[in-house]
């Protein structure tokens, strides 16, 4: 799955923590541990959230664009 890559990519590029991710867009530390060892996927508004923090689109986090 293309989105926990791109979203530990994302967050290395940031130099922050998934802790420090959680804190910044209130979204649970284990959410994003799941996300990206593709273990579940992220509702709607997360996807949102995660789109808006990191100023990229919702495509391009689940692997639709480059």
């Amino acid at each position: 799955m293309v989105f926990g890559e791109r979203l530990k990519e994302l967050r290395n590029i940031k130099n922050i923590s998934q802790m420090e991710l959680s804190k910044l867009t209130g979204i649970s530390q284990s959410a994003i541990a799941k996300w990206e060892l593709d273990k579940t996927e992220p509702t709607a508004s997360a996807l949102i959230i995660l789109s808006n923090f990191f100023g990229e689109s919702v495509d391009y986090l689940l692997g639709l664009s480059e």
